[in-house]
């Protein structure tokens, strides 16, 4: 992969959960290629080993002394992070860098319509119609966003942080989103859960202030991933009616690429560029949180 710059990571590992996600992959191979060891750190064993498989094969991470690995977790359950940590501690000495990638939405906690309309509030008339309003919606569909989202930012963070006190310049980065700002509608849970992780950024980086662990978060724009790619691409490629009202208010009228996260990722990760940015949440979106829409 092409990095923007170079920052040096020689001896330093990074966690990062979601790791066989498009973006967190991409987080991954810049990581390594400056130099650091990543823990590859999901629930699927086949996507973490792929991307892992993947960064120890490129001649950039190599020639950088950089490698990867795979490690089996749930960001949802304590004792598995637990075990995750004395794999990687084993492997590597302990953490630095903590990237709390892992997230996602769920069906369950979002509705079929922007708006709701008098009919749908009529049951019969909404059943003939298969509309869901946000009266049909599921509480355990939110929990289970909110969950992913939020104690899947908080549970990494209690079990990785506690041993990055002692190394030399640590770094935890949450992934936000646009949603955290701009809520987005049909998915409720999952702008309310974003901004739940982009409070949780602000009140981490005042609590570990003292013992020198900065935090921080990307609040990403518009990426096409597998997660929503059904949502923003027909079947022949073409943009869906909702990637088209996203588009008309991102004023660089585009989706962004995964490698353009990545010059945000560096800068943070790197004390020496960014040692007094700390409690920050970084739009990465083309414009979008700061378009009226007029």
């Amino acid at each position: 992969m092409k990095l923007p710059f170079k920052i040096p990571l020689s001896g330093k590992t990074a966690v990062v959960t979601g790791g066989g996600g498009v973006l967190c992959s991409e987080f991954c191979r810049a990581l390594a290629a400056c130099g650091a060891t990543v823990a590859v750190l999901g629930h699927r064993i086949e996507s973490i080993q792929r991307v892992a498989d993947a960064i120890n094969a490129d001649n950039e991470v190599i020639a950088a002394g950089g490698s990867a690995f795979p490690v089996v977790a749930n960001v949802l359950d304590k004792s598995s992070l637990e075990a995750a940590k004395t794999e990687i501690d084993a492997k590597t000495g302990g953490c630095e860098i903590l990237i709390n990638g892992a997230g996602g939405n769920n069906p369950r906690g979002t509705t079929s319509a922007e708006y709701l309309t008098r009919d749908d509030l009529d049951p019969a008339s909404a059943a003939v119609r298969s509309v869901k309003t946000f009266f049909d919606l599921d509480a355990e569909g939110i929990g289970a966003v909110f969950n992913l989202n939020y104690l899947g930012t908080l549970l990494p963070t209690q079990v990785f942080a506690r041993d990055m006190a002692e190394r030399v310049s640590p770094v935890i980065i949450n992934i936000s989103s646009m949603n955290a700002f701009r809520p987005l509608t049909k998915i409720p849970a999952y702008s309310g859960a974003k901004a739940a992780v982009s409070n949780l950024t602000q009140w981490l980086a005042v609590h570990f202030a003292p013992v020198g662990i900065r935090v921080n978060a990307i609040a990403p724009g518009f990426f096409v991933t597998e997660q929503n790619r059904a949502l923003l691409l027909d079947e022949n490629g073409g943009y869906t009616a909702r990637s088209k009202k996203i588009l008309a208010h991102t004023p660089m009228n585009r989706f962004g690429e995964p490698s353009e996260l990545i010059g945000t990722l560096l800068w943070l990760c790197d004390n020496s560029s960014s040692g007094f940015v700390n409690g920050t949440v970084i739009p990465v979106d083309g414009g979008f949180s700061a378009y009226s829409g007029v």
